[in-house]
């Protein structure tokens, strides 16, 4: 007995991210910009949401995720634009490295209102976009959310907070928008540039590829409805943040 599938549900198993309008936050540069390259390499419609203007030929708009007013207009005018959202990638992030009392107050604050704040800003400023859509969420933590490394109390802080406001938001939204949480462990990107030197990699061979790990934010978007990727902790396998 032969079976045949509709050309419809044919396209959406093959190409489950074709034509999907993917939001993500800090996609100029870093893992942001590789998996918006990687996104529209399926086929599906990346917006940017960034400081820096979005590359060449891909939808974007300027803000700063550490004022909420700006990080929810900028997720107004995303949705209006690609008329609707089917999923909120937060890869934006920052960090300022140094011992608690040589880090300026107002910079330690500014890595939370980015990495915590401004993501808790652009998922809920999504979500009535993603509740239409039954759309998903990825949050981006580390794995230095899962452990304390010195000069990194900021970081820390913020990425701990990730984790724990994912797993909550997952369980509050359940059966209508997924919710994934990116774990990774360092990669080779712009992000340690302006570091210390004391705070560098000593060894960037070590580091995962941005385009590497953006294949597994693909991944956990292109489930099927019902199915949820949780967490994934994707890290170097000579990589040392782990565990």
């Amino acid at each position: 007995m032969s079976t045949s599938t509709s050309p419809e549900v044919e396209q959406s198993t093959q190409e489950p991210l074709r034509g999907a309008r993917i939001l993500v936050t800090g996609g100029a540069s870093g893992l942001g910009a590789a998996i918006v390259d990687a996104a529209a390499a399926q086929g599906a419609r990346p917006i940017v949401v960034d400081r820096q203007p979005a590359p060449e030929g891909v939808t974007g708009v300027v803000a700063d995720l550490s004022v909420r007013e700006e990080a929810e207009a900028a997720v107004a005018r995303a949705a209006e634009e690609a008329g609707g959202l089917d999923a909120v990638v937060c890869a934006a992030g920052i960090d300022r490295c140094g011992e608690l009392t040589e880090v300026a107050a107002d910079e330690w604050e500014r890595v939370l209102r980015v990495n915590l704040i401004g993501t808790a800003a652009v998922v809920r400023a999504a979500l009535p976009h993603l509740l239409e859509s039954h759309g998903r969420v990825v949050t981006v933590a580390s794995t230095l959310g899962l452990r304390g490394a010195a000069g990194a109390t900021a970081y820390c802080a913020s990425k701990f907070g990730v984790i724990g406001f994912s797993r909550a938001l997952a369980a509050e939204l359940k059966g209508r928008v997924g919710v994934t949480t990116l774990i990774p462990g360092g990669m080779d990107t712009a992000f340690f540039d302006d570091r210390p030197e004391d705070y560098k990699p000593h060894d960037r061979s070590t580091l995962n590829r941005p385009s590497d790990v953006a294949r597994s934010v693909l991944f956990a978007l292109s489930q099927p409805r019902g199915c949820e990727i949780r967490e994934l902790l994707v890290a170097g396998s000579m990589e040392d943040s782990w565990p």
